[in-house]
């Protein structure tokens, strides 16, 4: 496990790119000057040792080396051995639609887009809880096994994308079913499954689906991503451009929310249904009904020790500004005054 004991230090990073720009700005002002001072070819000869490529050298140097000192200052950390914790939350299963009709851009910037930034917040809200990721479209798949290790979420949740899932549909069905399977084997008073999708094209019998997790004690909320009024689907086209997806009479398909399911499994699951629109996500309206669950004590694995890693970054930046303290911006007239090619041609004549 990595982590930075300093991470605000992070953003004076920001002084790398700031002072690229000042050295750009400087060289360009210093080129105009000579060149109102006097002949290009006459001015360079009047300064034989100058070099043009040394002093970007130089910068570059400067500029790793500042990014390395920084990074050190940040404190890099490598975790080295794990614990065994008791924590007392829920434990959550977050299912999301794949599929093209996701893509849809009545909710900005699009469905999926939308959902995955709400569920990047409720991460943020977790505090001593369970997560497990599930993407789905015609088959359901585990994006991220049951875990307590938001990070890892966060990362995993940014790969999504309709690409995940080839098989087209929304298998209800099937993300409860592998929704009910991800859970820790134990007390089902803690445990919720949250699906976000449009609805659209599902098929199965998740009524039944979401009946049978409720026997079991696993509440299920449905999110509905999008509007009743729909959006085309956008595609590329052969030519590389922005087209949207048409039936096989040629026409734009609309894709819509269909709510009508979506309610029913909700119903069925003992959870609620929320719509998303442009204004809302849903999912923050089910946080607080997530966090009025029953919580009960939860085994959990977490990196009690780091070991520090900010020499290795310091020592190589200490390094870099030590070769670009002897690296000067003029050429050395002795180390030019050296032709190897020449003196190697006066030894081969004798």
């Amino acid at each position: 496990m990595f982590q930075f004991a300093n991470p605000q230090y992070l953003l004076f990073l920001l002084l790398v790119p700031a002072l690229l720009l000042i050295f750009v700005a400087g060289r360009m002002m210093r080129r105009r000057a000579l060149q109102q001072f006097g002949d290009a070819a006459l001015v360079k000869g009047l300064m034989p040792d100058t070099s043009t490529a040394r002093p970007w050298v130089k910068l570059v140097l400067a500029l790793v080396a500042l990014a390395l000192i920084i990074i050190a200052a940040a404190g890099p950390q490598f975790g080295t051995k794990l614990r065994d914790v008791k924590r007392t939350g829920i434990e959550l299963v977050v299912a999301l639609d794949v599929s093209n009709s996701m893509l849809a851009e009545d909710i900005t910037p699009n469905r999926l887009e939308n959902a995955k930034r709400a569920i990047s917040k409720m991460i943020d809200g977790l505090k001593d809880d369970k997560l497990a990721l599930i993407v789905f479209a015609g088959d359901a798949f585990v994006q991220l096994p049951m875990t307590s290790d938001y990070t890892a979420a966060k990362m995993f949740l940014s790969s999504i994308n309709p690409s995940l899932v080839t098989n087209q549909g929304t298998a209800l069905e099937k993300a409860i079913n592998l929704g009910i399977k991800s859970f820790t084997p134990g007390d089902e008073k803690n445990k919720a499954i949250v699906i976000i999708t449009d609805g659209e094209d599902h098929d199965g019998d998740p009524i039944a689906a979401a009946t049978k997790a409720n026997e079991a004690g696993i509440t299920i909320h449905m999110v509905g991503m999008g509007l009743p009024q729909g959006a085309p689907i956008p595609t590329v086209n052969r030519n590389g451009q922005r087209d949207y997806r048409t039936d096989a009479q040629g026409n734009v398909v609309i894709s819509k929310l269909e709510e009508t399911t979506l309610k029913q499994v909700a119903a069925a699951g003992g959870g609620k249904y929320i719509r998303a629109n442009n204004t809302k996500s849903g999912l923050s309206a089910l946080f607080s009904e997530l966090n009025n669950m029953e919580k009960v004590e939860m085994d959990a694995k977490i990196y009690s020790e780091y070991e520090e890693q900010y020499q290795y970054f310091l020592g190589f930046g200490l390094l870099l500004l030590l070769v670009d303290a002897f690296l000067l911006n003029r050429r050395n007239r002795r180390l030019n005054a050296i032709n190897l090619f020449k003196n190697a041609k006066l030894s081969l004549n004798r």
